[in-house]
């Protein structure tokens, strides 16, 4: 089927559909996709399932030879072709994206942009240097050079599905892999088909990227499957242990990119004005559905009273509704299930002690900007990722209680420090266990040009992004060259 840039945000395209270079129907049935907003259908699209699954393996292997055989600089031309044609339908992207992952339509555009960032730098790679030649034997040529793993599986979230499906997708098409991709079946669109459309209307062979969108059956069939040598998973901590122990056994390159419980220190010097502002755009942007988004707020014992009541009376001024039909600030949680879980964590954290000083409160889907006060370890609020617009504010005495406090937490992704000194700022954020870490600044911020990754519960270690690309998405093969067969002592 020919694709064209018309139907970048036409559902009619893909009703029903997966997508193999084609749209087919899925053997799995359909699923309707509901939207967060409003509760009613935004469409019905294909449910992959396992059989779904090993066609589309079978398919990206047999594709994936000639898309690693083909010019470095054809491949490049393919990825500067799909920035340009997603720059050219932003506007109907951006708007189909918020609609469906329930954000602002300012968030739904700055994913797009950003996609077209990845986009672009995925255009350089490929005319970039893949080795090094190494030192070794007189009359021996030494080289170490990186290779496409082959068919990388890669499983998104729905929170930033655009921007977390495309981060591995593009640097690993664009090094010579096949990728068959399982957004969230929540998040089709924005997590798989817009990038499918884009690639595809660019020039990307038939075959070489697969989109399926599915639920368990699907992604464990991916996990599972031998022609898949790599798993790039982002998601929940829970998910991501299931998904890591299943990759090992089958022994897998893997990598993680989980949860966070991210921590604000805000020093007895800062700016409170500024340091509220930062603390509820880290807290509240996308209703907190953000892996790096601001779960504890760690306060100076002298200031905390005070920051506490500004940040409260900020929350109480921030809408939340519809961000299609309304100016808001606050768009709805995903489903019924995740608001159930940030109902579960505050009230169990206020049971055990912790005060609410504005929200903890919600209208079906919507959920106010809350504030909880007098957090503390042991409780739920503390301890785990709430993935909701809760501003959990723990106050803390001197510099090492506030370390102490911000590395109790199992996991390890982002960290922010707030303070009038930079020199104080940096030397407790270089005693934090964490990934990404920002002076004078909240903890949700991402370029799409870092390295970007965490420990502990956040992941295993690895990074994607900027130059942990090449590393990720290649192997190694050493390789040395001799003119004749030397003589052995055997």
């Amino acid at each position: 089927m020919n694709i064209t840039t018309a139907s970048l945000a036409h559902v009619d395209t893909w009703r029903g559909k997966l997508f193999n270079g084609d749209w087919i129907d899925a053997l799995g049935g359909t699923v309707e996709v509901i939207e967060p907003g409003n509760g009613l259908p935004l469409y019905t699209v294909g449910q992959a399932n396992a059989q779904d699954v090993a066609n589309a393996v079978a398919q990206a292997r047999v594709a994936q030879r000639a898309w690693a055989a083909t010019h470095p600089r054809e491949r490049a031309a393919v990825f500067h072709r799909a920035a340009a044609i997603l720059e050219q339908h932003a506007a109907a992207a951006g708007s189909l994206v918020a609609r469906e992952t329930g954000g602002t339509l300012a968030k739904g555009e700055h994913e797009v942009r950003e996609a077209i960032v990845l986009l672009q730098r995925a255009a350089a790679m490929p005319l970039q240097a893949c080795g090094q030649v190494l030192p070794s034997v007189p009359g021996r040529l030494s080289i170490a050079r990186q290779l496409p793993l082959g068919v990388v599986g890669v499983i998104s979230p729905f929170n930033f599905p655009v921007v977390l499906s495309l981060r591995s997708v593009a640097p690993a098409l664009a090094v010579g892999n096949a990728v068959v991709l399982k957004p969230d079946p929540r998040t089709p669109y924005a997590g798989g088909f817009v990038i499918a459309e884009v690639l595809a209307a660019a020039g990307l062979p038939k075959g070489v990227l697969q989109v399926l969108p599915g639920g368990a059956e699907a992604g464990q069939a991916l996990v599972e499957a031998p022609g898949v040598p790599m798993i790039a998973f982002t998601g929940s901590t829970g998910a991501g242990r299931k998904i890591g122990e299943l990759a090992g056994k089958h022994l897998k390159k893997v990598s993680l990119e989980l949860g966070g419980k991210n921590s604000l220190i805000v020093l007895e010097d800062a700016d409170l004005d500024l340091a509220v502002s930062a603390i509820a755009f880290g807290a509240y942007f996308h209703q907190g559905q953000i892996c790096m988004a601001t779960g504890l707020v760690l306060v100076q014992h002298s200031i905390a009273a005070e920051l506490t009541k500004r940040l409260a009376e900020k929350a109480h001024h921030l809408p939340a509704g519809d961000p299609a039909t309304s100016q808001v600030a606050l768009g709805p949680i995903i489903d019924k299930r995740q608001l159930q879980h940030i109902k579960d964590i505050v009230d169990a954290s206020v049971a055990a002690g912790a005060v609410v000083e504005a929200g903890g409160t919600h209208e079906g889907l919507f959920y106010a900007a809350t504030v909880l006060s007098n957090v503390q370890p042991g409780m739920r609020a503390f301890d785990e990722e709430v993935f909701g617009p809760v501003a959990n504010i723990v106050s803390f005495d001197n510099d090492d209680q506030a370390v102490e406090l911000a590395n109790h937490s199992e996991y390890g992704l982002a960290a922010g420090v707030i303070s009038a000194s930079v020199g104080r700022a940096m030397a407790i954020g270089e005693r934090l266990h964490t990934g990404l870490l920002h002076i004078n600044d909240q903890t949700v911020a991402d370029e799409v040009v870092n390295p970007f990754g965490g420990t502990g519960a956040s992941g295993n270690g690895t990074s994607v992004g900027g130059p942990a690309d090449w590393e990720q998405y290649t192997h190694w093969q050493w390789v040395t060259i001799r003119d004749a067969v030397p003589q052995y002592p055997y």
